[in-house]
């Protein structure tokens, strides 16, 4: 098709236009015939590599994910012999290679997000050989499913951003790792078995990588089991890496250029940071602690909910997809945070909702009312490639704006102790409760000064005397006199003494979100004290 013939083409419709994209999208497939022998040697081969990864050094002490692994393969090999079994009678099954342009960009961009971020969380590198055991898991369940089914198999850079998609937001532990195996299966069974039929289109309805991160995530809550998985440590170390938010933004560039989907990871993040905004001014407490947009969140917004197979084609639509996830996203989080869960699932139970709403929204937008205000009547002129460069540079000017407020990237104050110290001094809304948590977290490290301050807190906050007592004599036990002197105050009913944080505990808590920095000179921490706005340290440098 010539470049004039397909500006003709986007001229007429939205929807033709993306039509043509995803046409684009797609390269030619190769395909043969194989008999049941062939197809069974082809999933051998998935098979054996899952054997061989089991025998690794690097997990001869872990038990569990071994015979995890060894029980994947087992599980494919007993299908395997089953189906071709039956199919020994001369039957044969169809094998298709295509190589999907949308497969393996989003498996690039999610690539380099795990390599970055691994390099500042080294457990992720840790991580490579099982995420290796997923990849080969998902080849052979996707090939068998799809032979049992349809007796054909589509081979390409599928199941690539479906594991790394995983991967990115939630992982079981070693003694439960066996379930990520589940998540794996249900996401290509809800591919292959949950469809619909839109624009004239039989597809799926939902993200195969969110689907099974939403259902783990509802069976977690259900069962009050999140310790089972490494959810808040992913969640938290992502923001690792400096200039991450940047990173993020750059990554995702191609595929928003490309797919069209940046009305949708624009309007969610605006939202999301304009509601944080409101809050901030109306409280003086920030929602979420340490960015108006959390990384997690922002990494989700990006590479978790943009699937442009489950959203909406037209450009309303998907300004008002992503709107509804920025929402959804504060609400979760506040319901979460308020009934004592963990707030990190915020980002992953309304995927497979919105996912269910993407018809309704292109029916909404095409409809006469909402169709005057569709941004695509704007640019009918322009082919799709243009208008969706016209929106990365709407983007970009967003992105840099908020950049440059200082809430979205590395030095949002919100990381920081002193900012809760003086809000909650301030009774700001819900401030003592961010402190509390900090504090606790730096008290767990080892932290004596913050096992003190946890004490005091508790004691004349919440008048939980029990477990400050508890807090002040963890104090005590990590050499901090002023938990020794407290443990009796309690008793006592005396005023509860202060003294400012030693050097030992400064290394804890100066290092906000961005994880913990090399051991540093007594001037290099009193500086960066100083520069967080601790009391006293400036003139001791």
């Amino acid at each position: 098709m010539t470049k004039s013939r397909r500006a003709a083409t986007s001229a007429r419709t939205p929807a033709s236009a993306e039509a043509t994209a995803r046409k684009l999208a797609a390269a030619p497939a190769a395909g043969t015939r194989l008999s049941a022998g062939g197809a069974f040697a082809l999933n051998t081969c998935f098979v054996t590599g899952l054997l061989v990864l089991s025998q690794l050094s690097l997990l001869q002490q872990r038990p569990t994910v071994r015979a995890s692994i060894v029980a994947a393969a087992l599980f494919l090999l007993a299908w395997s012999g089953l189906l071709f079994g039956v199919l020994r009678r001369g039957q044969k099954v169809a094998l298709e290679i295509v190589l999907r342009r949308q497969h393996y960009l989003q498996a690039c961009q999610q690539g380099a997000v795990i390599l970055y971020w691994g390099y500042y969380w080294r457990e992720v590198y840790h991580a490579a050989p099982l995420i290796a055991a997923q990849l080969l898991f998902a080849y052979g369940f996707d090939s068998l499913l799809s032979w049992t089914h349809r007796r054909k198999f589509v081979l390409g850079f599928g199941p690539f951003p479906i594991i790394f998609s995983i991967n990115l937001f939630l992982w079981f532990k070693d003694d439960w790792f066996y379930l990520q195996f589940a998540m794996v299966a249900l996401g290509f069974l809800a591919k292959e078995f949950l469809r619909w039929t839109r624009d004239g289109v039989n597809t799926h309805i939902f993200n195969p990588s969110s689907f099974p991160l939403a259902v783990a995530s509802v069976l977690l809550l259900i069962a009050n089991a999140s310790q089972t998985t490494w959810g808040f440590e992913v969640a938290t170390t992502q923001f690792y890496p400096p200039q991450m938010y940047l990173a993020i933004f750059l990554f995702a560039m191609p595929g928003q250029y490309l797919f069209g989907v940046t009305p949708m990871t624009m309007a969610a993040v605006v939202t999301t940071y304009v509601f944080s905004a409101i809050y901030y001014a109306a409280t003086g407490a920030y929602f979420f602690s340490d960015s108006h947009v959390p990384i997690a969140v922002f990494l989700g917004m990006h590479l978790l909910f943009t699937d442009p197979a489950t959203s909406p084609r037209t450009e309303l639509g998907r300004i008002v997809y992503g709107v509804l996830y920025g929402l959804t996203t504060v609400l979760l989080y506040g319901v979460l945070i308020r009934a004592g869960m963990p707030g990190f699932y915020d980002k992953l139970l309304q995927v497979p909702l919105l996912n269910l709403s993407a018809g309704l929204l292109d029916r909404l937008a095409r409809s006469p009312l909402l169709q005057k205000i569709d941004p695509s009547a704007w640019g009918l002129a322009l082919v799709p490639r243009r208008r969706h460069l016209a929106y990365i540079s709407v983007w970009a000017v967003a992105f840099v704006a908020m950049s440059a407020s200082g809430y979205l990237g590395d030095k949002h104050s919100g990381q920081y102790l002193p900012f809760w110290q003086q809000a909650c001094a301030a009774d700001a809304r819900s401030a003592c409760e961010d402190l509390y948590y900090l504090e606790d977290g730096y008290c767990e490290d080892g932290s004596g000064w913050a096992c003190n301050e946890v004490g005091i807190l508790l004691a004349e906050h919440y008048a939980n005397p029990r477990r400050a007592a508890m807090s002040f004599e963890r104090a005590c036990v990590l050499r901090f006199s002023a938990g020794c002197d407290n443990t009796s105050a309690i008793t006592k009913g005396s005023m509860f003494r202060r003294d400012a944080p030693t050097l030992a505990d400064y290394r804890f808590i100066l290092r906000g979100s961005k994880g913990p920095f090399p051991d540093q000179a007594p001037a290099q921490l009193y500086a960066r004290a100083c520069v967080q706005g601790w009391p006293d340290t400036c003139r001791i440098q």
